[in-house]
């Protein structure tokens, strides 16, 4: 269940991850060197890594990952409504 929850939770970031770097907000202009190094991939490939860890957690059966992983799902969907929504 841990599996599916953090796999699930992944979707949702990568999609929102999109839906931030396809806005155009002048605050992504502030950081080129993040978001244009190697196509803009640099970001996907953390976030990857991210979702990687914490499903590999979860599937020895460790909580640690996966729950830090739905704190980081809880930041990451804050940051982006603040974002998306021009609130920053």
């Amino acid at each position: 269940m841990a599996i599916l929850i953090t796999f699930l939770l992944g979707v949702g970031n990568f999609a929102l991850h999109h839906a931030v770097m396809a806005s155009g907000h002048p605050m992504l202009g502030r950081v080129p060197w993040l978001t244009h190094s190697l196509g803009g991939r640099v970001t996907l490939v953390v976030e990857f890594l991210l979702l990687f860890a914490a499903l590999m957690f979860a599937s020895e059966g460790n909580a640690g990952g996966p729950i830090a992983y739905v704190i980081y799902s809880v930041l990451n969907s804050f940051s982006a409504w603040l974002i998306l929504t021009d609130r920053v």
